[in-house]
């Protein structure tokens, strides 16, 4: 999502380094277009061994499967209603994350959130519907990740047939962790990968001996600005970043204006007083996935999940109750941050 692209990538410094001729490796840079947005790949090697195309044509794969934005894809076909499609390893991999987080967040992370997404016209056609408070309702009716169920033969089965998937907040942190794989199949130990401001880390910087280290941007800056809140070392972890206060539609007749993350207990996409959520975790999918629950989810509501989560590391930049600007950091995620 372009909302995401909260994160600058501190990894310019060693370029020189890396293109020291009497260095036996060397970094590598993998750059392109996907998902609506760009993709940054940096691998430390002794020879190239990934090329763009490979890049290109995995996540090509990748969004045949699961883009909303490809009437080709299998998802575009689910969501039209053929019950016959037969998902792959991507969708089913999303489905069964998508299902666990589900459940652990009681129903605020939920993709069958996709009729309330398109209403508000954040979704592939970009066209918002007259909404109000019955019409939400009946909408709402069509949510829940308890209405749909992955069958045995690899089909989906929908309680309603006007459910529609949206893994847009979830399936960008596994394309990262999927391209990650990738990289690791080739013998790459020591590397970085970024997907629209999603990333994941793994090995370190062996030219300077020293940890990844990526910055957190201020999410109440303009998008001029660089201002960091926040630089963190990164090692075998994902981190995805979610927020509201970008990606705004405003109402041409009202002056209304709308947030794309859409509560799916409500159905309303309104500003709360989360401004973004910071996720890091041993999968870039759940960082994703857990992301965006929280920026819906009551503050004390996620200090209690992660009473029970020391495998997730969290950063929330919130509005207290006298207007001011507060950051909520789990002990683990403190332990990351650099001096």
């Amino acid at each position: 999502m372009e909302l995401k692209k909260l994160v600058s990538l501190f990894v310019c410094a060693f370029f020189l380094i890396g293109c020291n001729e009497n260095q036996k490796e060397k970094i590598f840079v993998v750059q392109g277009e996907a998902q609506g947005s760009t993709y940054a790949i940096k691998y430390i090697h002794s020879s190239e061994v990934i090329k763009k195309a490979a890049i290109d044509s995995l996540l090509v794969a990748f969004d045949l499967s699961l883009s909303t934005y490809r009437p080709d894809s299998k998802i575009s076909k689910i969501n039209a209603g053929d019950s016959a499609i037969v998902v792959d390893d991507f969708f089913v991999e999303t489905f069964k994350t998508s299902q666990n987080i589900y459940q652990v967040t009681n129903g605020f992370f939920d993709p069958t959130i996709g009729v309330l997404v398109n209403a508000y016209g954040f979704g592939p056609t970009n066209e918002k519907i007259d909404l109000n408070s019955s019409k939400i309702d009946s909408l709402l009716t069509f949510v829940g990740f308890d209405k749909v169920k992955l069958n045995n033969n690899r089909t989906i089965s929908k309680k309603h047939s006007e459910t529609y998937f949206d893994f847009n907040a979830i399936a960008q942190g596994y394309s990262v962790d999927v391209v990650t794989d990738f990289l690791k199949s080739k013998g790459i130990v020591n590397g970085i990968v970024e997907i629209g401001g999603e990333i994941f880390a793994f090995g370190s910087n062996s030219l300077e001996n020293k940890n990844w280290v990526v910055g957190i941007d201020d999410p109440t800056q303009s998008p001029e600005e660089r201002t960091l809140i926040a630089k963190i070392k990164l090692e075998n972890l994902g981190m995805a970043t979610s927020g509201n206060y970008r990606k705004v539609k405003e109402d041409s007749l009202t002056g209304q204006k709308f947030v794309h993350i859409i509560n799916p207990k409500t159905g309303l996409s309104e500003q709360g007083n989360i401004l973004s959520a910071t996720v890091l975790a041993p999968k870039c999918i759940d960082a994703d996935g857990f992301a965006t629950a929280f920026m819906v989810m009551d503050l004390e509501e996620t200090k209690k999940l992660l009473q029970t989560r020391n495998d997730l590391y969290v950063l929330l930049i919130y509005i207290d109750a006298s207007n001011k600007m507060q950051q909520f950091k789990s002990d683990n995620f403190t332990s990351l941050i650099l001096e």
